[in-house]
Formats: structure tokens, sequence, C-alpha cells
């Protein structure tokens, strides 16, 4: 069996007990390893500070990667509590709900950079700063969605948003693979999750979703945790660059 005993992991994009990260800092934490966890703001403090200390995370810190300077807070922080970080989980993403809600060819200019940056560029930033803190190796990993490449009803902006989040996946795993540290996309089918809610009739969507799949069930957050935590343990040391679909078979079936 495989074990983050030792390791340090970043975790990012913890909003709630419903939350994706929620999923993936309780498997890094239940397999050993020690947590850092972020929260937006003070309005989301609430609700993720106690759900850090449930989990004994050393670190607990605000981070709006929209912010100048929260970046770079956090990765000192690590740094000086650390001095390394073997995992990094970005879970992140956002549009305007205008731009979220039309048709992919009426985004205004500044939604798609807002949702370039934070969805896509913030994960870069991270793994920029976690490289020099992984000298013997380490994992990066991130968050898409199928709607990255098929057209999925309402999915909209962000569906190309996150096919530029997969390249660069690929891109990041082939520059820094010789460097020992690996670069995933973890890929669920639709999961209720506050961030989802913010898609018109994604009900409809998760229904659809749970009759399509092989399997019949929907993807849950401690599915998407017990495999990136594997991804984070030196037994896959030498898978990068992928996308996983956690699905239950949904994107198998046209």
């Amino acid at each position: 069996m495989f074990s983050l005993q030792g390791q340090k992991a970043l975790v990012v994009g913890v909003a709630n007990d419903q939350s994706i990260a929620w999923g993936c800092a309780k498997a890094f934490r239940e397999q050993g390893a020690e947590l850092a966890i972020t929260y937006l703001n003070e309005k989301a403090e609430r609700h993720v500070r106690p759900l850090a200390e449930e989990l004994g995370a050393s670190i607990i810190m605000p981070l709006d990667v929209s912010v100048p300077g929260e970046l770079e807070r956090v990765f000192g922080e690590i740094g000086s509590r650390w001095g390394r970080l073997d995992t990094l989980l970005h879970s992140i993403a956002f549009c305007p709900r205008e731009d979220l809600h039309g048709r992919v060819v009426d985004c205004s200019a500044a939604g798609f950079a807002q949702a370039m940056d934070v969805s896509v560029h913030s994960f870069l930033r991270m793994i920029r700063l976690a490289e020099p803190m992984m000298p013997e190796g380490g994992t990066c990993m991130t968050v898409s969605f199928y709607g990255s490449e098929k057209v999925v009803d309402n999915y909209n902006i962000m569906g190309p948003v996150k096919s530029a989040l997969e390249s660069v996946v690929r891109y990041a795993a082939a520059e820094l693979g010789g460097k020992h540290i690996s670069v995933h996309a973890l890929s669920p089918g639709p999961l209720m999750t506050r961030a989802a809610s913010g898609i018109d009739h994604f009900d409809e969507l998760l229904n659809a979703a749970a009759e399509r799949a092989p399997t019949h069930m929907l993807a849950s957050i401690e599915d998407v945790g017990a495999y990136a935590a594997f991804l984070a343990s030196r037994e896959a040391a030498n898978v990068t660059g992928g996308v996983h679909l956690i699905d239950g078979g949904y994107s198998i079936v046209g």
C-alpha cells in the first residue's frame, strides 16, 4: 500500500465540506501527509478553518490569487515553516456570472481574461513557486472536467478554459519531468460543488450523468481524493502529464 507519511501538501480550493479539494485534503491526511490549507477570504474562513483544524493542518492562510502578493506569502510561509513541498493541489476556477451564463462567442475580453487568470495561469504561478521547493521531486495537480473536450450544455466558456488548463498540464509535465516533478489533471464527472452550482441547470446535468455512466453513480469527492493521494505517492512517480478520468465511465459513453 502507498503512503504519504512525512509528505508536505498544499491544498488550494477548499470552500466547504463538499469541495473536491476537501476530499483530497482528507485523503492526503489519512495517508500521513502534513497539510497547508488556504481559504479565499474572511467570509470563507469561517467555513474552511474548522475543516482545516479538523485535519490538524499546520498552515492555514488566506489566498486570493487575484490579490498581488498573497500567493507569494503562502509559499513564503511554507518555505520558512517546512523548507520544502511534496504535493500541490490547485482546485480553483472562476468566471464572471454574465460571461459564464452567456454564449462562448459573446464572452467579454475582460471575463475571458479573468477566467483564464484565476483558473489556469494561477496554476502555472503555483508550479513556478513550488518547483524550487521540490528538489527531490514532487506532484502538482489541478482539477478539470469533461467539458474541456466535448461540448456540455451550459458549461459554456469554462469548456475552453479547462481545455487550456489541460494543455498547461501536458507542457508543464514535459518541462518538469527531468526534475521528477509530475503534473496531473483530475477530471471527475459532474459533482455538486459550490463552484458547479453557478452553472445553469446543473441539477439536470447531474441526473443525466448518473443515468449515462456505466456504474450509474456519480463520482464522489472521496473517489477523487483517493486517486489524488495515489498520484501524490512515490508509487506513481513515473506517471505524469495525464488527464485522469474519475467518472464512473461517464466519458466513454456516446
